[in-house]
């Protein structure tokens, strides 16, 4: 990855959830570039496929809530970082929002990360150099209109990643987290067509510009690697000033 060392990562093995599409596929193109063996998971195989092939690329299309792919997952025999990123939203007026849409957001935003993590935690921990990052939001940091759910989930994956980093500091896992602003993909392509939704966007980022998916994935590098060998317990924002105002 530009800026980064061809061998940052090399000798590590990074799975990336959410690798499809978007942010997490950014990230596993990233950690690649930077000569890692990378595990990229998916649901849909042939957003897996269209990876381009790399020596060090293995794909796994899995459902990441279920419980064959934790088991695959906890077999692995050593993992140096993981990078939790599936995840999903919906969006609408809290009174308007469903039991099926409170349980579709906590299982993939909240519960999945906790039992990915835990199910990899031994393989982690054989590291002796592991890294974990969460991917949170900006919204884990603030409240927002029309976004209860996506808030809620994101505020719970940063006492996670605390949590979790205290926990497992004694293992040599550092855990972390990474909170994007709005990232034109996939699944915020639609909502940014519409002008005023986009005005409300740019309104509330001093930089008056979205973030890429590159620019998370070069955040993601860094928790990954050495670079940041102190760093546990923290998040790393890429929200263009959203949160500081």
């Amino acid at each position: 990855m530009q800026g980064f060392d061809s061998n940052l990562l090399r000798g590590r093995t990074v799975l990336v959830t959410g690798a499809g599409r978007g942010i997490g596929r950014a990230c596993a193109e990233a950690a690649l570039g930077c000569g890692a063996r990378v595990i990229a998971v998916a649901r849909s195989r042939r957003d897996l496929e269209t990876l381009p092939d790399a020596d060090g690329l293995e794909r796994w299309d899995a459902d990441v809530t279920s419980q064959q792919f934790l088991a695959r997952l906890s077999a692995l025999d050593v993992l140096d970082g993981l990078v939790n990123n599936a995840g999903t939203n919906r969006v609408g007026h809290m009174a308007d929002q469903s039991e099926q849409d409170l349980d579709a957001v906590i299982s993939l935003n909240v519960r999945s990360p906790w039992l990915v993590s835990q199910a990899a935690l031994p393989s982690l921990s054989r590291s002796g150099r592991a890294s974990v990052v969460n991917m949170s939001s900006q919204m884990g940091h603030v409240g927002s209109p029309r976004r209860t759910l996506y808030c809620m989930s994101k505020h719970a994956v940063e006492g996670l990643t605390k949590a979790m980093a205290v926990e497992l500091a004694d293992r040599h896992v550092r855990v972390n987290s990474i909170a994007p602003t709005f990232v034109e993909t996939p699944l915020t392509a639609p909502m940014l067509k519409d002008p005023a939704f986009s005005e409300f966007v740019m309104g509330m980022i001093p930089m008056r510009k979205l973030a890429t998916a590159d620019e998370v994935a070069a955040a993601c590098i860094y928790l990954l690697s050495d670079l940041s060998g102190s760093t546990t317990g923290s998040c790393l924002k890429v929200d263009g000033g959203w949160t500081a105002q």
